[in-house]
């Protein structure tokens, strides 16, 4: 009886230790989304670097092997939640998609513009469709070369010919830095944060030079600076995008949603001061905010794990005087028309498909470079994630989005 009761005892006491230890890791849908876990992954197939902070809680996982991407951070040291999407099985496959090799990562590098008369990403007469659809090589497969490295920033360079759709060529170099950001740095974004919160925070500082001996000029296409995040989705993930207010008689429409055909109202809400938009991975839509309307904030909030994560963009001092490349799939009445940021939810291209990912993305965009030979154009795309109590995150929430957190849960209430 006493050997039956100590293996009773033995059980619950395994049980208890169980359930402690799940209840002790921050909740997660999927496999793989601890960084330990991605970074052995990451370690096992590619040439990672790690960032980290000097308390080793602010993590970044940097590969210039693949493109110079940011493939994912934590706020938590090793054990904390993995915030970039990582593609596992095409990065175990070493294999090469043209059309575009889904890697994941938090901050890709890219250059616009994706559809037009001056895309990069269809040929001279091709039809606007997945079909003819092709990445730039340069950004789309190989390695940056690697300048330096130290334990909170990694500089990088390649150089890049590129021909747009109206057979211009381009002939670019780009310097890339990505750095991890300290306390001040970050609230000098005007972001207060608390010693009761976890975050890590790091930017790009990207830098496309013509080094050509032609002009690159407005009839001729003009390329742009682009930087995209892609981040594990969830069923609770709500992004939050703020927009310049008046009326679209003054400012134009105040959202894009026409790129993958008009957004469903169950998906995207409108309010008097920011942009709801689901980044649950289920349904293939975009979003995108013109210079007209766009501030330098965007992000979204996972209220499940509690993850606030906020994008921050250079600007220049007046959007609205410079021209953004145009990106939708068509040929353009107005090709500098363009979005300064977009967000992109993954999910099947048509019924029954399987998604890319699924994840999310906020992107952003510089303005057109219309540059001389010799002379550089700039854009820096900043990435903040925080974790910690709701009453810490919604002091943050509502200074650089608005809103509360409990509007940002709420926002899609109304269209059930």
């Amino acid at each position: 009886m006493r050997h039956f009761l100590t293996s009773i005892f033995l059980m619950f006491s395994l049980a208890f230790i169980f359930l402690a230890f799940s209840f002790s890791r921050p909740s997660s849908e999927a496999k793989g989304t601890f960084f330990k876990d991605d970074l052995d992954f990451l370690k096992k197939h590619t040439k990672v670097i790690v960032l980290s902070s000097s308390n080793g809680e602010a993590l970044v996982a940097v590969n210039p092997d693949i493109q110079g991407r940011v493939m994912t951070s934590s706020a938590n040291g090793l054990n904390g939640l993995s915030f970039g999407w990582i593609n596992r099985e095409l990065i175990a496959s070493h294999q090469n998609n043209p059309h575009m090799n889904a890697f994941g990562g938090e901050d890709r590098f890219w250059l616009g513009p994706e559809g037009g008369q001056y895309s990069l990403f269809f040929k001279s007469g091709s039809p606007f469709d997945l079909d003819h659809w092709f990445t730039p090589p340069p950004i789309n497969e190989g390695s940056f070369d690697l300048v330096s490295q130290n334990s909170s920033q990694v500089v990088m360079k390649k150089e890049m010919n590129l021909i747009n759709y109206s057979n211009f060529e381009f002939k670019i170099k780009v310097d890339r830095a990505v750095k991890l950001l300290d306390k001040s740095q970050v609230e000098n974004l005007g972001i207060p944060l608390s010693d009761k919160l976890n975050w890590v925070a790091y930017n790009s500082d990207n830098r496309i030079t013509n080094v050509g001996e032609v002009p690159w000029k407005k009839d001729t296409g003009l390329v742009s600076i682009w930087i995209l995040g892609m981040f594990n989705p969830s069923p609770t993930t709500i992004i939050v995008i703020p927009y310049k207010p008046g009326s679209e008689k003054d400012l134009g429409p105040i959202v894009n949603d026409a790129y993958f055909g008009k957004v469903p109202a169950d998906r995207l809400v409108i309010t008097d001061r920011v942009i709801y938009f689901k980044g649950d991975g289920r349904y293939r839509s975009k979003i995108g905010i013109s210079p007209r309307r766009v501030l330098p904030f965007l992000g979204s909030y996972d209220s499940a794990n509690k993850i606030l994560t906020i994008v921050h963009v250079s600007l220049p001092e007046n959007p609205a005087n410079y021209s953004y490349v145009n990106s939708m799939w068509e040929i353009q009445k107005d090709p500098y028309a363009g979005d300064v940021v977009n967000s992109y939810n993954d999910g099947p291209a048509s019924p029954g498909a399987k998604p890319l990912g699924p994840f999310y993305e906020l992107e952003s965009s510089s303005p057109g470079a219309a540059l001389n030979p010799g002379e550089s154009l700039s854009h820096i795309h900043t990435t903040i994630h925080i974790q910690g109590e709701e009453k810490e995150l919604n002091k943050i929430a509502q200074k650089i989005f608005g809103v509360s957190l409990e509007e940002i849960k709420k926002a899609f209430e109304k269209t059930k």
